[in-house]
């Protein structure tokens, strides 16, 4: 019999890691760790600004453990770089991206793994990204922004649910990238196909911050 491939999968919360997760799982990679940045203060994800907590909480629907590091982005290389260390030390030698055609992120993942002994697995590389956002919403997952880029979208997007009218409205915006790229927008991602259970949470305050709407979501403790 054929030994399963374990890895990690690096975690933002958002539909591209999801889906990056399913498409690996679905592939025979079977995912046992989840490595997600944080702030330095431990409070939020360092790459979408949501709560911490609410990371720990999608890993705990999924079934499967969130390894947390803080970092500043000029550290960033080197954290991540100690978290790929833990997991060699569990016996993973494989991870899991969820990025799509951008050129310098894959040079870097690339480069990062070659440097740390890691096989990179890259899902979604170069999949159309209307086929991408088609196959999320119609696989079953659930998500909602909760950032958003003030110069190509307004605060009235935050909230609003990855549907097909979603996808259906963004693609009017000529000058929008479909999945939010070029940070246009950021996702939380609290039901689909690799949950065991919804994530609970609650919608908090808009506040905009350096040309960024962000919509405040609460671990249940909150409510």
């Amino acid at each position: 019999m054929k030994k399963e491939i374990e890895a990690f999968c690096c975690w933002s919360g958002g539909k591209e890691s999801a889906l990056s997760f399913y498409r690996a799982e679905g592939s025979g990679i079977h995912i046992t760790y989840l490595i997600n940045m944080i702030s330095e203060d431990g409070k939020y994800s360092r790459s979408h600004g949501v709560e911490s907590e609410l990371l720990r909480s999608q890993g705990h629907s999924i079934g499967v453990p969130v390894l947390q590091y803080p970092t500043t982005w000029e550290s960033y290389e080197e954290e991540f770089k100690r978290a790929i260390s833990k997991v060699k030390e569990k016996g993973i030698f494989v991870g899991v991206f969820g990025d799509i055609d951008l050129e310098e992120h894959r040079d870097w993942i690339e480069r990062v793994c070659k440097e740390m002994e890691v096989q990179p697995v890259l899902p979604l590389w170069k999949r159309k990204r209307e086929d991408l956002l088609i196959e999320f919403v119609e696989e079953g997952f659930k998500a909602i922004l909760v950032t958003v880029n003030s110069h190509f979208l307004g605060e009235q997007w935050l909230g609003r649910k990855i549907d097909k009218e979603f996808i259906s409205d963004l693609m009017k915006m000529k000058e929008i990238d479909l999945c939010g790229e070029n940070g246009e927008y950021h996702t939380f991602v609290c039901d689909g196909p690799i949950f065991k259970k919804p994530v609970e949470f609650k919608v908090g305050e808009r506040r905009l911050r350096d040309n960024h709407w962000f919509l405040e979501l609460k671990c249940p403790k909150f409510f």
